[in-house]
């Protein structure tokens, strides 16, 4: 439904669009730039439930459109006075039947064409998402030996009890079958969270650690990495004692490309799962950064688990609150003052970071420390404040 509405707007305004059904996000930026287009527009909940169904749109050379036209855009479709009017020159619709085929090409030249996975088991998790029935095909076709679950979307159950942000069946499944690895995909495969062959999650933050350390060694890291705020203090240390430079921007993988090609560097990851590659590709994808993962354990004849562990994360707890006004929140003086305890007990060693939620009506706090009996204190004090200030 969305499509169709989508479809008939740019139409009717004389532009054509060249349809290519479900795919990643990743792929559409790909191919718009690939095909010449004047953009890339997807129709996606990303890491979200359907009802959180929205667009991101890449400009020619497939990198995400700004904020500052993202409001641009905001602001027309807000305005009464803005010109919806129809034109008789329409445009042209026709689907690119090859899209798929040519995104598995791009993503299976990014690996290297001297080794193959046929040594792996790999357990895949695509979320009923986008990925569902290209990622087994690309992992398959490189030689390994694949499990795949939630590859049957319909729609309306997408990211459902799966994906990037609910690993607990792909844990199962992983050690259930004694597999090598496990990857788990959001909605529109452009987040990608890993699990070991002992059940360990591997994000965000350690996947960049794996592929940085990597191109360190093999002398192709141009430059350093760009992380978040929200970066694991932990990895932070480990690109230092390596001599790998690091940079934090804020949360959002639009913020981490802005700032990669600001610095003119390669690598750049949240800990979500948004890694991206910028020697590979223009955006974050999931399944291209887990090939980088897949060829290091093999070049190195190791595990998963043993490249996470060359690093020593600090423990950290996130906290999701959920309010309805936002306002009452930040300014709630019994929330301020127990923060600014948390903040005291905490002192150097660790550190509490608070963010507004860019998909949903919450707020999400962050608590890291050392020690994680003091992370784990605070949380529980914190979130016993939230339940009696009842916002």
């Amino acid at each position: 439904m969305l499509q169709y509405s989508l479809e008939f707007g740019i139409l009717s305004k004389g532009i054509s669009t060249l349809l290519v059904g479900c795919i990643p996000t990743s792929a559409v930026a790909y191919l718009t730039k690939a095909l010449n287009a004047s953009a890339g527009i997807v129709i996606s909940a990303s890491h979200n439930l359907f009802e959180d169904n929205g667009i991101k749109i890449f400009f020619q050379n497939g990198s995400k459109i700004t904020r500052d036209i993202e409001i641009l855009i905001e602001q027309a479709l807000n305005d009464p006075s803005y010109d919806f009017s129809y034109v008789k020159n329409f445009g042209i619709s026709r689907k690119i039947n090859n899209a798929k085929k040519k995104y598995i090409s791009f993503c299976k030249n990014t690996f290297p064409r001297n080794i193959n996975l046929s040594k792996l088991t790999i357990v895949l998790d695509c979320a009923n998402g986008s990925t569902y029935n290209i990622a087994p095909k690309i992992f398959q076709d490189l030689g390994a030996n694949i499990i795949t679950s939630f590859i049957n979307p319909n729609g309306v159950n997408i990211n459902q009890n799966s994906g990037s942000t609910n690993i607990i069946k792909l844990k199962k499944l992983v050690m259930l079958n004694k597999a090598d690895i496990g990857l788990a995909f959001d909605g529109d495969g452009d987040r990608v969270i890993m699990v070991d062959h002992l059940g360990n999650e591997i994000n965000g933050d350690q996947i960049v650690y794996i592929i940085a350390k990597q191109y360190f060694k093999n002398n192709k890291l141009n430059g350093g990495v760009v992380g978040t705020l929200m970066t694991n203090m932990g990895i932070i240390l480990g690109f230092k004692k390596m001599g790998i430079p690091f940079v934090t921007t804020q949360i959002g993988d639009r913020y981490i490309y802005k700032k990669i090609k600001e610095k003119n560097w390669m690598l750049g990851a949240e800990q979500s799962g948004h890694i991206i590659l910028l020697d590979k590709h223009s955006t974050g994808d999931g399944i291209i950064a887990s090939l980088q993962v897949l060829s290091t354990m093999i070049k190195n004849n190791t595990s998963l688990y043993c490249l996470s562990n060359q690093v020593k994360l600090f423990p950290q707890i996130l906290l999701n609150i959920f309010v309805q006004k936002a306002q009452n929140f930040e300014t709630n003086k019994k929330f301020r003052s127990i923060l600014k305890r948390s903040k005291n007990i905490l002192g150097n060693t660790g550190r509490i970071f608070i963010r507004k939620s860019g998909t949903e009506s919450c707020f999400r706090i962050m608590i890291e420390d050392q020690d994680y009996n003091k992370v784990k204190k605070i949380a529980c004090i914190i979130s016993n404040v939230i339940k009696s200030i009842n916002i």
